[in-house]
């Protein structure tokens, strides 16, 4: 398990404007606003329950060695871009769509992203889909609020979610998906994903039209292309 040093929230006000409660007090008006690291603040919060930890395999990867120096340099070019301004994509809700064969480096790039957002203190949410469905299900599973983990999935500032279209095509599964991208999209909330199609026709067939909308409104698309890496 990787600890990503973080820039904490739930101590000293990172603009020096509060006394790290979140709010700024007026003492002459007797009233207090929100102080602007209030959002990150609160976001943190909602994430608390939700998977923001890097995976061993990926802990120690670099823009500077492989397997990343073995990647198409534009592509690589473009997360380095988007990681080195990371707060202000996640101000605009921008986010990073990796499409390409297995094995191509895809999850290994948007993992230096979820990196880079981690060590500014971001809140991140990381999933396969796979895994993040099965979460949902336990949500009914054990009579929690299936509304409350849907609320913190919007709410935080970054969601990863691997292999999306890698699993098997259901009426609730493209729901589910659909109203994790839609809750995100409508907030203005980045999004970092990674599918194995690049067919946009085939994607749309796998995980419906709307859904292939919507993240193409939200992410810039970093086709790779190549052999597995992985078979040598």
């Amino acid at each position: 398990m990787s600890v990503i040093p973080l820039r904490r929230l739930d101590g000293p006000c990172p603009f020096g404007e509060c006394d790290g409660s979140g709010f700024v007090f007026d003492d002459e008006a007797n009233t207090a606003f929100n102080c602007r690291c209030r959002p990150q603040r609160v976001a943190l919060a909602k994430a608390r329950h939700l998977s923001a930890v890097i995976p061993r395999r990926y802990a120690d990867v670099s823009f500077d060695r492989p397997p990343v120096t073995e990647i198409d340099a534009q592509v690589v070019a473009a997360t380095r871009r988007f990681a080195d301004s990371v707060d202000p994509q996640l101000d605009a809700g921008r986010g990073l769509w990796f499409m390409g064969p297995v094995g191509t480096g895809k999850t290994t790039l948007a993992m230096l992203v979820s990196k880079a957002a981690l060590r500014a203190g971001r809140s991140v949410a990381i999933y396969s889909l796979p895994r993040l469905l099965n979460e949902i299900r336990d949500t009914h599973r054990a009579e929690r609020s299936h509304v409350e983990l849907l609320d913190r999935l919007s709410s935080v500032d970054l969601l990863h979610i691997d292999d999306v279209g890698a699993e098997r095509t259901t009426d609730w599964v493209l729901e589910e998906l659909y109203s994790i991208v839609n809750g995100r999209y409508e907030d203005q909330r980045s999004i970092i994903i990674t599918t194995n199609i690049l067919d946009r026709e085939a994607l749309c067939e796998q995980i419906t039209e709307r859904t292939v909308s919507r993240l193409t409104e939200m992410c810039d698309e970093l086709p790779l292309l190549g052999h597995d890496r992985r078979m040598g």
